[in-house]
């Protein structure tokens, strides 16, 4: 899974006007590896329970949310394609994670992400 994800997962960076024009291919790659991307974090996350959960949490959330998808996340225009990444990624984390916790808090690997949420 480690291997995985330091090194099979890419989503590059391209400029705004290129990921606001839907029909562009640069934008049409960037997409798939995206949700290429949520597809491995689904399948780290399900390991949780088997793999102890710090190393899942540290894959899932610290490399592959934080590193890949947020970065994505933040440079898609507010919008329903921005709330459906959005709600694709919290479909993908274990409930069990949030159960121990505070009303308004979140776990620390989730706070830039709640901001966004939040916004």
């Amino acid at each position: 899974m480690k291997k995985s994800v330091e090194e099979d997962v890419f989503i590059p960076l391209y400029p705004k006007s290129t990921v606001e024009d839907k029909s562009s291919l640069r934008s049409k790659f960037r997409e798939r590896r995206f949700w290429s991307a949520v597809k491995l974090l689904s399948n780290v996350v399900l390991w949780d329970g088997i793999v102890q959960e710090d190393k899942v949490r540290d894959l899932g959330l610290s490399k592959l949310l934080n590193r890949y998808l947020l970065l994505n996340i933040l440079n898609t225009p507010l919008g329903p394609d921005n709330i459906e990444k959005c709600n694709k990624v919290v479909a993908c984390l274990p409930e069990r994670w949030f159960q121990d916790l505070k009303g308004g808090s979140t776990l620390p690997e989730l706070l830039n992400f709640s901001q966004h949420l939040l916004q």
